[in-house]
């Protein structure tokens, strides 16, 4: 059993709460819309329902849900629980939804 002053195992990825996480991307005005539309059933976490906000979302992660009129398919890229400037949030996610110019095959 690890004590107080253990270190975390190497091989162990960084985890960081969905709503955090959806609001440190600037997804979301304030944690607190982040959480309802997880908690609503609306967010899939790589292809699964997600409905607790408190969920550990890690790099390499997939997200699915609703912002405004439009689905967003994301990929997390980095990890940050601070909210810094736009371009700061952008570094932290692909966007995988198609763009509207894109050619349909």
């Amino acid at each position: 059993m690890a004590g107080p002053g253990a270190k975390p195992a190497k091989d162990v990825q960084p985890k960081l709460r969905l709503d955090k996480w959806l609001f440190a991307a600037r997804f979301f005005k304030n944690r607190e819309l982040a959480s309802e539309v997880i908690e609503s059933g609306h967010l899939r976490l790589n292809g699964q329902r997600c409905k607790k906000p408190g969920h550990a979302v890690m790099a390499g992660d997939t997200l699915t849900f609703p912002q405004g009129r439009a689905i967003r398919v994301i990929r997390v890229l980095a990890l940050s629980d601070r909210r810094g400037p736009a371009e700061e949030a952008q570094q932290l996610y692909h966007d995988l939804a198609p763009t509207a110019d894109a050619p349909l095959e």
